[in-house]
């Protein structure tokens, strides 16, 4: 390590062996809390200008939280150990916890990764029929659950069956994510009905939770049964009859 700083009017120091000590004593003996405890902190942060990359170690957060995502989506949550994320991350087992502090951690960066691959941003698009829209983000859903040889299904209604009984944080975390999965179909069918395309007297709200969870089920059947069967029966139900 090559960094040189001052800490409290001390020589530079060049050793990270010696600062991590130091700020050690200083914190054992109060004396860095002089100008108020919060000044112990940015001496470790200033180490080469990157804060949390002490000892010059370059981080491995993403290849750790992108492995976990896939381990679990592929293997589910009680399947995938730690051992198996950092083998897929190819980093030292041991790396792991220097940036998650728990496998539950990992899952929760897990759900907030796989909800920028659901395609949501095809509910919004501009310029195309409220109801194409809907039709437009299950087909994308459908093709990936297709594509991969019914397989995966979707990861917050797995962790949601297999965890959420077990863990507030994660069923708190797959719970958010349904509700806001709803909003954005409660809000395309709201569109629907002021342009007309929709029964005005339609509760747009338990549609939308229907029409979720009915997808939800499609993914467990299709991943059982290995088939397009029950997606096909998804579209026809909801497109063809419910959303008529």
């Amino acid at each position: 390590m090559t960094s040189r700083l001052e800490v409290y009017g001390a020589s530079p120091i060049t050793s990270g062996a010696v600062l991590w000590l130091l700020v050690r004593r200083l914190s054992a003996s109060g004396a860095g809390r002089i100008h108020g405890e919060a000044k112990i902190w940015p001496v470790i942060l200033s180490l080469n200008g990157k804060g949390g990359q002490a000892m010059g170690r370059a981080s491995k957060r993403e290849e750790i939280a992108q492995a976990a995502f896939e381990q679990f989506h592929a293997r589910g949550f009680n399947a995938t150990g730690i051992s198996d994320i950092t083998g897929a991350a190819g980093v030292p087992k041991g790396s792991f916890y220097n940036h998650f502090s728990s496998k539950e951690e990992s899952a929760l960066e897990a759900l907030s990764r796989y909800a920028g691959t659901l395609g949501f941003d095809l509910l919004t698009a501009s310029g195309k029929p409220p109801l194409e829209r809907l039709r437009a983000h299950f087909a994308f859903l459908s093709k990936d659950t297709v594509d991969n040889g019914y397989v995966r299904g979707c990861l917050v209604g797995n962790l949601g069956a297999e965890v959420a009984d077990h863990s507030e944080e994660i069923r708190a975390a797959v719970k958010g994510g349904f509700d806001s999965w709803a909003a954005l179909i409660r809000n395309v069918l709201s569109e629907a009905q002021e342009e007309g395309d929709l029964d005005g007297a339609m509760d747009v709200e338990a549609t939308a939770l229907f029409i979720l969870s009915a997808w939800e089920g499609t993914l467990i059947v299709a991943r059982a049964e290995k088939s397009a069967a029950s997606v096909d029966a998804f579209f026809r139900t909801v497109f063809d009859l419910l959303l008529r």
